[in-house]
């Protein structure tokens, strides 16, 4: 649930990108260019042109081996990965929201809440966070929550495809009366 950033340590760009754990070449197999994966979203960099002073721009560094873990789907070596980097750097709004997305994915959702929490503390409450937060109360089925949370995260960005695709995906979870996977 959420690619590469710029603003690793909160300083909010008008750059954003789309997946914040996905390479940006690609597509997820089964996806076109045109309709973007499920996930949060984060202001950030292109890749490679990352500050070399900001976690994150290391391709060993907790935070990039935690982003690799995460595109490959081992959730586990994320987590652990993405702890590291908030244990050596609180500040970082990129390492909270990665490992509260990891922690979704373990199901986790405990944890997830408290990482949420030092996200929401670090960057507030932006359209990105508040988009990712939809999205774990939609992996729990808690669609009152989701609805609200994604609804607040359109408001502060109409346009944004994640938060748009997150909203249908909303739509088609009720409908069916089954939490997303």
């Amino acid at each position: 649930m959420a690619a590469s950033l710029v603003w690793l340590s909160g300083c909010e760009t008008s750059t954003k990108l789309g997946d914040l754990f996905r390479s940006s070449s690609a597509p997820p197999a089964g996806m076109d260019q045109a309709d973007p994966e499920s996930t949060g979203t984060v202001p950030g960099m292109e890749p490679g042109t990352a500050n070399p002073g900001l976690l994150g721009s290391d391709p060993n560094d907790d935070l990039s081996i935690a982003k690799k873990y995460f595109r490959q789907e081992d959730f586990g070596l994320a987590e652990h990965y993405f702890r590291r980097a908030v244990e050596s750097h609180p500040k970082d709004g990129e390492a909270w929201i990665g490992l509260a997305a990891a922690y979704d994915r373990l199901k986790r959702f405990d944890l997830a809440d408290r990482a949420y929490v030092q996200a929401l503390q670090v960057v507030g409450p932006t359209p990105e966070v508040l988009n990712n937060m939809g999205y774990s109360y939609m992996l729990r089925g808690d669609y009152v929550r989701a609805r609200e949370k994604l609804a607040a995260a359109q408001a502060g960005d109409p346009s944004n495809p994640y938060i748009i695709n997150n909203l249908t995906l909303l739509e088609q979870s009720v409908s069916k009366r089954k939490a997303i996977r």
